[in-house]
Formats: C-alpha cells, structure tokens, sequence
C-alpha cells in the first residue's frame, strides 16, 4: 500500500533483470503498461541511459541518469539489493523532475537573453562615447550623439528595473505590502498619464470603471494596469480604438484591455508572457519596452491569485482580462 501510493516510481529486480515489484508510477513515469509476458525489465524502457543504472546497480555499483521519455524528464536512482556478499538484485527508483528541468531551462534562457539585452545598448553608448572621444564628431553633432547615448542608458535603467521587479515577485517578497487597493483610482490614474500617447495616435478611448477594491500590493497592480495599457497602446493602430474596462463579474473583480491593433500570432499567443519574447522582433526596438512587460504581468497576477485571458484574432485586435478572486 505505502509503495502504490507513491508519486515516485519503484522497481525491484533480480540478477537476471526479472522483474520482482513495481508500482504503478513506475510505470506511468515510463509510459507502459506491465504484460503477463514482460518479465525482463528491459521491455519498460530499452534506452542507454535506463539500460545504464540497471547495469551498474547490478554491477554492484550506484547509479543516476536522466532519461527523457514521453516529453518529460525522469531522474533514475539505482542501487544493488546484498543477499550476504551476493548481489541479489537491484532497486531502481524513478523521479519526475520535469518541472525542475524547465526552470533550469528557463534560468539559462533568462540569463542568456538578460546578457544579450543588455550588451545590445552598453554596445551603442560604447561606440558613440568612443566617436565622441576621438573627436571625430562635428561640434553640431554632438547633441545628436549625446542624446542617442541617453536613450540607450535610459533603456538599460529601465530593462535592470524590470529584472529587479521580477526577481521581487518570483521571491513573493510584496506579500507583507498587501492591503486594500482602489482599483477604480488606480485605473483611472494610469487612463490619465497615458493619454498623451493615446492622443499621438488619434485612438478612441472607452473606459469603464466601477468603485471595486482587490486585496493587493498598490504598486504591482499599478505595474499590472499600465503595462497592459501601454501595450494596447504601443500595438494599436492610429485612429483605431481602445477600451479599458473594470467591472464586478460573477467569479470575482475583471479588469480588461481591448485593442484594435496588429493582434497576436496563433503561435505565439501561449508564449507573449515569457521573459523577453517578442512577437515581432523586428520592431521591437521601434516600439521601445523591454520586453519583460507582459511577464511582470502574469507574476503580478500570480501573487494576487488572479487568473489572466487572453484573446486575439491577428489583424483585428487583442483583449486581456485579468480575473481577481473576491476577498472577504
């Protein structure tokens, strides 16, 4: 009972590879099923890495392997069974360690995406410096490259603020900030500081806000608004239109953006809250951001147990909801 209630798979064998006990995440780790005429237990899994532990463990020896099987990662332990000074067999214990390998993956995509977001304006402000030091720039230029050596510092300031802010919310380091937070003023607010861009692109803006209050870090639900309604903006197309919306529903307190821009790419729509993915790079400095907006959205909505939708038709506009839990 103890061994099938395990979420950790479990072989015994003997000497001759015959299978002697399993449970039943062993093999739903290895993704077969046991046959009356499976005994070796070479027939759940003839890969190297499987075939490896077996061998050491019955060898005499202990083993690890990770073995990649039916689009997950299993970490395999093995160990030999003593009868005396006999090897008697082997115990092989099988661990899902999917989840683990993805935030390794994710760790060193972040860290090489961070490296190269910041060498690409550290490169800029280095060559204009070196220009301007060498004296090879005319006096009447010299603003002009003084001011392309702001706008990079700038956008390098603000991509280490939004690292700084993830690193917060992946540590749940604002759980202590939370309180009662005027959304309706918080909507409002952030509807007012980006009207100027709104207006540069002639949008028809609709909002619609009720007195509606979440339990949350003020802050991070100011970073959650703006970024989606700076996105609504940035991706909108001129004299298109922009509705922004915040409502009582029947699960809880939604907030929506609603734009009528280039939308987003079937594709990608399962991938635009990861670090640093862009759907169109190649106007993604044009567009400016630092392309960590949408994620510090979905942490965001993480720590305030929120649930965020999105949906979009390509050519036609996105709308995002985010969904917050009623709080008594």
């Amino acid at each position: 009972t103890i061994t099938e209630n395990m979420s950790e798979g479990l072989l015994v064998i003997d000497k001759k590879t015959d299978i002697l006990s399993y449970n039943s995440s062993a093999l739903t780790l290895l993704g077969t099923d046991l046959t009356p005429n499976m005994r070796s237990v070479f027939t759940l899994n003839r890969s190297y890495g499987f075939r490896e532990v077996v061998d050491k463990a019955l060898q005499g020896g202990h083993a690890e392997e990770t073995i990649f099987i039916n689009s997950r990662y299993c970490r395999l332990y093995s160990n030999p069974v003593m009868q005396g000074d006999k090897i008697a067999g082997a115990v092989i214990v099988i661990l899902d360690i999917t989840e683990k390998e993805e935030r390794d993956r994710l760790r060193r995509e972040f860290s090489a995406n961070v490296s190269h977001e910041l060498k690409t304006p550290l490169t800029s402000i280095s060559g204009f410096a070196e220009i301007i030091h060498n004296g090879l720039v005319k006096q009447e230029d010299i603003k002009k490259f003084t001011g392309n050596i702001y706008d990079e510092a700038k956008r390098m300031i603000a991509l280490i603020d939004d690292i700084i802010r993830l690193s917060q919310l992946d540590e749940s380091s604002f759980v202590e900030e939370m309180k009662d937070v005027d959304l309706q003023s918080i909507t409002r607010e952030i509807v007012e500081r980006l009207k100027p861009a709104a207006e540069a692109k002639r949008l028809r803006t609709e909002v619609y806000t009720e007195a509606l209050h979440v339990h949350g870090v003020p802050q991070i639900l100011d970073e959650m608004i703006y970024n989606l309604c700076e996105n609504a903006i940035k991706y909108n197309k001129d004299s298109g239109s922009l509705s922004i919306e915040l409502k009582k529903a029947a699960e809880g307190i939604l907030f929506s953006v609603s734009d009528t821009g280039c939308g987003i790419p079937y594709e990608d729509q399962d991938r635009v809250f990861e670090r640093f993915y862009r759907v169109d790079k190649s106007h993604s400095k044009e567009i400016g951001g630092t392309g960590l907006g949408l994620s510090i959205v979905k942490h965001a909505a993480i720590l305030h147990n929120a649930k965020i939708t999105l949906s979009s038709v390509p050519g036609h506009g996105t709308k995002i909801e985010v969904l917050f839990p009623v709080t008594a």
